[in-house]
């Protein structure tokens, strides 16, 4: 309930200071219309460096997406938690999909936010690490060759944060409403916990492959929820809501345990309802125009923001 309002103040407050300056905001993981060239970037000197050593990949960047951060007693229990829920991470993103639209185009994707950021090194899923000397390795590694200068320039869509001990979550677009945020953000907290319950029981979930999970990655990013994945234990495709159904079942003995049912249960209002591109596209398609679009996101936006 904390991060609920905390969140509401913010999307609140932030909306206040820019109605001063007859501004709105609005929570997607991209802008219907907007052109990049047209943005101004911050002026920071870590912006400034990254636009310098990738240039239009990072000038190109006007996305928006949604961080996750699940705290753990160590680094070490934090990477082989981080190596299994891997394969959920699609599951939770067809959920989040939000950003269909890219400079006045329909992409056809529910989730074009996703393909923009591909452009930048060291992202999307990363590979399976022993433990988190193997990872740490790697990092030095990239120092040591000069590919990066600390390990915030690791972009995965899940990462153990370089200072925080943290499973951090990247691969969500920015929800445009708030229970859409809470919804993700418990998600990732009662997987972290469902695993971590497992270990305690000298159990663990299988460990796959990037090569696999970026199949399903990539259909999510298309399809949303309206696709199918891969079940890779069975070998077969399956509908992803009656995926998210079966995960919705493989962590319900956690959610009470750590009070977040309310939440957990409005995963089931988006699989009635539609995620962010699903209502994005509905507007587009009833109004025939982006602008409609903006006000739609604009006006969800601040539902539940005081």
């Amino acid at each position: 309930e904390q991060a609920r309002e905390e969140i509401s103040q913010l999307r609140y407050t932030v909306s206040q200071l820019a109605g001063e300056q007859g501004l709105r905001i609005g929570a997607s993981g991209t802008h219907p219309f907007s052109h990049w060239e047209k943005q101004l970037i911050t002026e920071h000197p870590r912006y400034s460096e990254i636009v310098n050593e990738l240039q239009e990949a990072a000038r190109s960047n006007l996305i928006f997406g949604l961080h996750v951060h699940v705290g753990f007693q160590s680094r070490e229990l934090a990477i082989h938690i981080a190596n299994q829920v891997r394969y959920f991470l699609p599951h939770v993103f067809a959920l989040s999909t939000n950003s269909p639209f890219w400079e006045n185009r329909n992409t056809g994707y529910k989730s074009f936010r996703t393909k923009v950021f591909d452009k930048f090194p060291r992202t999307g899923i990363p590979d399976i690490f022993n433990s988190i000397e193997d990872y740490d390795n790697y990092v030095k590694l990239l120092i040591k060759t000069n590919s990066i200068d600390n390990a915030k320039k690791i972009w995965w869509d899940i990462r153990v944060h370089p200072f925080f001990e943290t499973i951090e979550f990247r691969i969500c677009d920015c929800p445009m409403l708030i229970d859409e945020t809470m919804a993700f953000t418990a998600l990732f907290q009662c997987l972290c916990a469902k695993l971590y319950k497992l270990r305690l029981q000298n159990m663990k979930f299988i460990s796959y492959s990037r090569a696999l999970i970026n199949e399903n990655k990539w259909r999510a990013a298309r399809y949303g929820i309206d696709g199918n994945l891969i079940d890779f234990g069975k070998e077969m495709e399956v509908n992803c809501r009656n995926l998210i159904l079966e995960l919705l079942d493989f962590i319900d003995d956690v959610v009470d345990e750590l009070g977040c049912r309310r939440d957990i249960n409005y995963v089931l209002k988006i699989l009635e309802n539609g995620t962010g591109a699903d209502r994005q596209l509905a507007v587009y398609n009833q109004m025939g125009n982006f602008e409609s679009v903006v006000d739609y996101i604009t006006s969800q936006t601040l539902i539940g923001a005081k």
